[in-house]
């Protein structure tokens, strides 16, 4: 005898050659079981802190996320207005307006909003000094009206401003 193989007898198929897959069970016939695999592993939880979730909850489709603080931004511009009042005091007129409107926002959602009762203060400390130098401009130039109303009438008279004489004279030129 040889020790040559036969390949009748043989059940492996050499090296060479792919094995040939198992045959696909025919209807009505139960498939063989599939081999049994560990479950992963599980992962460990996070302990909870008590902590509010990161993200908040989108809003449902066709709404407007809730705004935190609804006279935020309209505070914010009232204070820079108010503080353009120093500039123009019709701005401080407006910041005092919108600092108003923007704390009465803030107070119904239940915030608060510092901005605004800044804008609020200096709006109203602003409005009142423009109001006093407009009164007093107003008295300035009504009584340098007077003052030359009656230069007019006769040029070499005297007239007093604010309690202090002056000659009529030092106010015309001559036409020489």
């Amino acid at each position: 005898m040889t020790n040559v193989p036969d390949s009748e007898n043989d059940p492996q198929p050499p090296a060479s050659q792919p094995p040939v897959p198992p045959a696909q069970p025919t209807p009505g016939e139960q498939p063989a079981a599939a081999p049994a695999y560990a479950p992963p592993p599980a992962y460990a939880q996070a302990p909870a802190y008590g902590q509010p979730a990161a993200y908040p909850q989108a809003p449902a489709y066709g709404q407007a996320p809730a705004a935190e603080n609804p006279g935020k931004t309209m505070g914010l511009v009232a204070f820079i207005l108010s503080l353009l009042g120093f500039v123009t005091s019709i701005t401080a007129v407006v910041g005092l307006i919108l600092g108003i409107v923007a704390l009465v926002q803030s107070r119904r959602a239940g915030q608060k909003n510092g901005l605004a009762v800044a804008a609020i203060i200096i709006g109203a400390i602003l409005t009142v000094l423009s109001i006093v130098v407009l009164i007093l401009a107003i008295a300035f130039f009504a009584s340098f009206a007077g003052a030359a109303q009656t230069c007019l009438a006769d040029p070499n008279g005297v007239t007093t401003i604010w309690g202090i004489p002056f000659q009529c004279s030092q106010f015309h030129s001559s036409g020489s």
